[in-house]
């Protein structure tokens, strides 16, 4: 019997724990950590090692997983004394899940080659309900080499796993994929709110729109899931229901401008886009021309 390797996950949130929780496994020894460290509790009473550093997670595995919110996290999470790169071994594997710009990513990739650690972008797509299903979908910047040695620990809370080219293409992937995503929503808030002015119901909407192509569940159950809640909620309420989801995508289309506008192009919609989202997800979005 072949021995099993120690893995490290990093971020037990709504994707990360579920996550976390399929490396409970016969191949893998899993090590977690969160700041949050109530969060750690349930994935220890189910087998895996709670750390009480994060050097400690990065000494101990060949494999670290970080699910984390943004760039200065995870920047964080890799530099310092008690960090990621000071701590972990050569050879260690970095996945990096959370979205953030490229030119961090790629910045972070270079420090760790310097010390002889991999670090490759490994973000995810699919949500919380999908981690816990084992149905995520996860975009890979790095080498084939990099690649193998990744996917064994990507199949535990893995339907697809695609090859997006080096290092810096995964992120770039999650990127295009969280604009177009955004982008959905708001059009269909907005064509939803044109049906209602004039009369249709949402059901016929749905139905041509599914069968044409032009609507996916998705951006239905979105509006729909919206639309039902702010008949009832207060605006505190919806603040507590989406507001960090709508920062959230804020955060990931700022990122698609600026890793842009380091490649040198423009995009103008996610411009309009960042500036609504937010707006979108709390159905703040219902103006009308003046009379």
């Amino acid at each position: 019997m072949s021995e099993k390797i120690n893995v490290g996950y990093i971020g037990l949130g709504n994707i990360g724990k579920p996550s976390a929780q399929h490396l409970i496994c016969d191949a893998f020894n899993a090590h977690v950590y969160d700041v949050y460290a109530p969060a750690m509790e349930p994935l220890v009473v189910a087998g895996a090692v709670g750390c009480a550093s994060l050097a400690e997670l990065a000494q101990a595995c060949q494999h670290i997983g970080v699910c984390v919110r943004d760039d200065a996290q995870v920047e964080g999470l890799l530099s310092g004394d008690g960090g990621i790169f000071a701590n972990a071994a050569k050879g260690t594997l970095v996945a990096i899940h959370s979205t953030v710009t490229q030119a961090n990513l790629l910045k972070w990739a270079q420090q760790a080659a310097d010390i002889g650690v991999d670090l490759i972008d490994a973000p995810i797509t699919g949500g919380a309900h999908r981690a816990a299903d084992a149905t995520l979908c996860y975009m890979v910047g790095g080498s084939e080499e990099q690649l193998l040695r990744g996917t064994p620990v990507f199949d535990t809370s893995a339907e697809k796993v695609v090859h997006a080219g080096p290092i810096g293409s995964g992120i770039a992937l999650k990127l295009c994929n969280n604009f177009i995503q955004y982008t959905e929503f708001v059009a269909m808030a907005e064509a939803a709110r044109l049906a209602h002015a004039c009369g249709l119901s949402g059901d016929v909407l749905r139905d041509v729109g599914l069968s044409n192509g032009v609507v996916n569940e998705q951006m239905q159950m979105f509006v729909s899931g919206r639309n039902g809640l702010s008949g009832s909620c207060s605006e505190e309420e919806m603040e507590q229901i989406f507001g960090a989801v709508g920062r959230l995508a804020t955060k990931d289309l700022r990122c698609a401008i600026s890793t842009a506008a380091d490649n040198g192009v423009l995009l103008p919609t996610a411009e309009y886009i960042c500036e609504r989202i937010e707006d979108v997800f709390l159905a703040k979005d219902e103006s009308r021309i003046p009379d």
